[in-house]
């Protein structure tokens, strides 16, 4: 009986993850932020600090963390790594020129100890994922959970789909 009752516990409380989202400046995180609360596109401006939101999906309540881009804010981002449980780096796939700046933020990032147990998404927008995963030397994280989800920032294109992939992960943690 008592295994029922901590099964139905179970089956009506919400799972909860902090989710990290960073990226270059005007990669779109923050559009993609609000894309995902509200469902619309909104007016930004360069993040100067850090947006944060709770995403409903499914049954797992998402706390994403948008924090600016600007090459004078990255060193801040390891503040905010404590308890990530997922990182989301968003890439402008059509920035071709910053790719490499790109990669090797997102490797800075990896190699922090803080986040060995996050897993990874990335949103790129127009190169294709081989093109994107060779770009940002993703075959390199023998270790680490990781995935690329093409979106459309405007249209909110492969949101959701990122999202699953984030609640499977979860769930396969738990």
């Amino acid at each position: 009986m008592g295994g029922f009752f901590s099964g139905l516990f179970n089956f009506m409380t919400k799972k909860e993850m902090r989710i990290l989202m960073v990226g270059l400046d005007a990669a779109g995180k923050t559009t993609i932020l609000y894309k995902l609360k509200l469902g619309e596109i909104v007016t930004t401006i360069p993040t100067i600090g850090f947006n944060v939101e709770t995403v409903e999906y499914k049954s797992i309540s998402f706390t994403v963390w948008d924090v600016g881009g600007q090459d004078k804010i990255r060193p801040l981002w390891r503040h905010y790594f404590q308890n990530t449980q997922g990182l989301i780096f968003v890439v402008d796939s059509n920035d071709k020129e910053r790719a490499t700046e790109a990669q090797e933020e997102l490797m800075r990032m990896l190699a922090e100890d803080e986040l060995r147990d996050a897993v990874l998404l990335d949103l790129p927008n127009a190169m294709t994922s081989a093109e994107l995963t060779d770009k940002l030397g993703l075959h390199s994280l023998r270790h680490r959970n990781w995935y690329i989800q093409a979106t459309c920032a405007t249209s909110g294109d492969g949101l959701y789909e990122g999202l699953e992939w984030l609640s499977n992960q979860l769930k396969k943690q738990k």
